[in-house]
């Protein structure tokens, strides 16, 4: 099975950084949502409970700043075709979704630094201390903070289906949508006669 590292020109593909900033933005994504959830196991006032709200916050904006790189990456590098082609309905459906997915990724960090500016409290960024986006306006803040945790909600959604979405792709469509982001060229299909081969090979031995 063919299992090589993806050369930056291969037109089936992403191009390689789009590829290591797709999953670097996952596991960003994953320590976003994972700090703000952990934070619910401590006591309000405790040091690990503020340490994992800031760190939420910071990698939240550090998601922000990195969404604008892939948006760059897009827009530098060609997207690979789906093949084989999808239908028009699949096609929108994808584009609808990247775009609900950008949305959250640069509406949410700006909503949480709008929670801090409004709080009066600093905005921290890994050393950095950011300006603040608005005045000091504890009630707005507080309904900010009540979006956020909503639209937070429907991320978790979004998200998944978006996983889901590239496995439909994969196992049901059989087109090249997954394979195009994979860190790796690998041949993830199997043909029925490889498999009959396999099962025969396996009949004689036992025999």
């Amino acid at each position: 099975m063919k299992n090589t590292v993806m050369s930056p020109t291969n037109s089936s593909r992403y191009h390689s950084l789009t590829i290591l900033l797709h999953w670097l933005m996952v596991i960003l994504l994953i320590a976003v949502y994972g700090s703000i959830t952990l934070r619910e196991l401590y006591e309000k006032g405790t040091a690990m409970r503020n340490g994992l709200k800031q760190t939420h916050f910071m990698l939240g904006l550090l998601v922000f700043a990195l969404v604008w790189v892939r948006i760059g990456l897009r827009m530098l590098f060609p997207v690979p075709p789906i093949q084989p082609e999808p239908s028009t309905w699949v096609h929108l459906a994808a584009k609808l979704g990247h775009l609900a997915l950008y949305g959250l990724m640069i509406a949410m960090p700006i909503a949480g630094w709008m929670i801090l500016s409004g709080e009066g409290k600093p905005i921290p960024f890994f050393g950095l201390e950011l300006p603040a986006l608005i005045e000091p306006n504890k009630a707005l803040a507080k309904n900010i903070e009540e979006v956020h945790e909503t639209v937070g909600e429907l991320g978790y959604v979004l998200i998944g289906v978006h996983a889901v979405a590239a496995l439909f792709h994969h196992y049901f469509l059989q087109d090249n949508t997954l394979r195009r982001m994979l860190p790796w060229e690998q041949s993830m299909t199997v043909s029925h006669a490889t498999i009959e081969s396999i099962f025969l090979e396996n009949s004689e031995k036992a025999q």
